[in-house]
């Protein structure tokens, strides 16, 4: 496999992206591409007697970084020349030159960078990120996550045909239950794209059960749910806000006096548990589903474990045809519809 790594993505490149190129060839032994400045990676992958042989760099002078907004960033995401980290790295993998990307980069920045370079998968109008959400007995994925802040019905259901083809092989899972979230899990509960989605999710022939709130998505009613970008959004921010103070308060309540300290020891097993279960390094990059290549996209706080990890998801996808089966999914989608439409 031929993986490329964004070396200037995340907020203390180009040192987290480095360990991991250098930890992937260890642990995988496949062949990871750093994008960015050669010379700078070069020294740096030296300093740690990294294995060269299964890492190649290719030079990136430029970069998307997190003040680019607007005009500026879509000429860096468009350019045919553009020598951006993001967009040098996007195009190997539009020129089958590699397989995946993997950046922790600006999130709008390798959005539009791969969805001018890359294009849509045909009959998708808007790419979405995946991301998942850990529930009770399992993972549930939950697009879109902030591609799309405003969408249209027919969009959530193409979100919900590439989640449901996602979790299929990536999760393994059969027939995943497909939700979109609600206020209220009854029929006719929601907002005007709410009501208007049901319709299309129920005749679509997927396994749709319905509407879902936060409490059977986190309960593990669904495999798959979908909403619009901003509601995604706030729901990602607000789950990982929550899921950090009560790891903290725990953390501190833990400590407040010898009986506490004594019963932290003793619940160690059940407190790493649920560390694990709430980590997001474990899950590292969100899939960004749609467009026409594999982009997998983490957050600006990721280290070295966190990209190890996105790599591991990258493979993965690779491994289970990811792409060609989503694009296949949606072309006998469109062709089912244009059936029952003559």
């Amino acid at each position: 496999m031929r993986i490329v790594l964004d070396a200037m993505g995340s907020d203390t490149c180009p040192e987290p992206e480095i360990l991991a190129a250098a930890e992937a060839v260890r642990l995988f032994g496949d062949d990871i591409i750093l994008t960015g400045p050669a010379g700078v990676l070069e020294r740096k992958l030296k300093a740690i007697q990294a294995d060269l042989t299964k890492i190649t760099l290719v030079d990136a002078p430029d970069t998307i970084t997190m003040q680019d907004k607007g005009m500026a960033l879509v000429l860096k995401a468009k350019r045919p020349n553009s020598k951006t980290s993001m967009a040098v790295g996007i195009d190997l993998v539009k020129d089958g030159k590699a397989d995946a990307f993997i950046t922790a980069g600006n999130t709008g920045g390798a959005m539009t960078t791969a969805y001018f370079r890359l294009g849509t998968i045909p009959g998708v109008e808007r790419p979405a990120l995946a991301a998942t959400f850990p529930i009770r007995h399992g993972y549930c994925v939950v697009l879109d996550i902030g591609a799309n802040p405003d969408c249209k019905p027919e969009h959530l259901l193409q979100f919900a045909i590439m989640g449901s083809v996602f979790v299929n092989k990536a999760r393994g899972i059969a027939n995943p239950r497909i939700a979109i979230l609600s206020n209220g899990e009854e029929s006719g509960k929601g907002n005007e794209l709410v009501r208007n989605t049901v319709p299309l999710l129920s005749s679509s022939g997927l396994n749709f059960i319905g509407n879902v709130e936060g409490k059977e998505l986190f309960g593990g009613e669904a495999d798959v749910v979908v909403t619009d970008g901003f509601t995604g959004n706030v729901l990602l921010k607000s789950s990982e806000a929550v899921a950090k103070l009560l790891t903290d308060t725990i953390k501190e309540q833990l400590k407040s006096g010898p009986l506490t300290m004594l019963g932290a020891l003793l619940a160690r097993p059940a407190f790493s548990k649920v560390k694990a279960l709430m980590d997001p390094d474990d899950v590292g990059a969100a899939p960004l589903l749609g467009v026409n290549g594999l982009v997998f996209i983490g957050h600006g706080r990721s280290n070295a474990r966190a990209l190890v990890s996105a790599i591991k998801a990258a493979r993965l996808a690779i491994e289970t045809n990811v792409l060609g089966n989503t694009q296949s999914a949606i072309h006998n989608y469109l062709s089912l519809s244009q059936t029952k439409g003559e």
